[in-house]
């Protein structure tokens, strides 16, 4: 493997095992991860209860102990070989329009926002519509999916101070990350929006909008629009 980064193996558990494909955030290192979870899907298929991809990991949960830890670590070792000496050329995921009501009274840190990027929130909200965010990893809760990387003017620490209460459907920001908050829960990253979008339905067979792998690009809507689309504007 002729990457810098020496990708690894670990062993969690009995049931668990890690695999490592680097150390930085990057669209290469995503893409390694998003292959490694479909060769694990074919190659361990009656074996696996879970895949749960990362930013830079790759977490296989098997149903049973493996009879022999050594040759599955093998096994493992030569999907990760394989996945270095893939060209990468993948197929791209799904491209989803999510549409945002960035109006302030939804915005709740809006002052926030401004004052550690000193942009104008309107600039903000610009910059933040001008590229498509991919979907690294869903995590945190069900539904939540980390997007990145954000453009550099507008990246923005975490809050002190984290909300006992974040509304459902919250759009953030975090450090060169954004998304979504699927349900109402405590959270720390600055609030910049809102969208009607459910990101976990319990009553659909397709349960997210999103998967791993997805390129998502954000829409600014107006208030009447977010209103019609399911949107609310209470905390709850």
């Amino acid at each position: 493997m002729s990457n810098r980064y020496q990708p690894r193996v670990e062993q969690i558990d009995e049931r668990n095992w890690l695999l490592r494909f680097g150390d930085q955030i990057s669209e290469e290192c995503a893409q390694r991860v998003q292959l490694a979870e479909q060769l694990a899907a074919a190659g361990f298929a009656e074996q696996l209860y879970d895949l749960v991809p990362a930013y830079t990991t790759l977490l296989l949960s098997f149903r049973m102990p493996s009879s022999d830890r050594r040759q599955l670590k093998i096994a493992l070792e030569a999907l990760v070989q394989e996945v270095f000496d893939s060209s990468l050329e993948l197929n791209e995921g799904n491209l989803v329009h999510l549409p945002v009501y960035y109006g302030r009274e939804v915005a709740l840190d809006w002052a926030e926002v401004e004052l550690q990027t000193g942009l104008s929130f309107e600039r903000v909200c610009e910059l933040h519509q001008r590229q498509a965010y991919r979907v690294y990893a869903i995590g945190f809760a069900p539904g939540f999916a980390y997007l990145g990387t954000t453009p550099e003017e507008i990246r923005v620490q975490r809050k002190s101070t984290p909300r006992l209460s974040v509304p459902r459907g919250s759009l953030a920001l975090a450090d060169n990350q954004t998304a979504i908050y699927p349900a109402v829960s405590p959270g720390g990253w600055q609030l910049i929006g809102r969208s009607p979008i459910k990101m976990i339905d319990w009553q659909s067979d397709s349960l997210m909008p999103l998967r791993t792998g997805d390129k998502v690009l954000f829409e600014a809507i107006n208030k009447a629009d977010f209103l019609r689309l399911g949107g609310c504007l209470d905390a709850a």
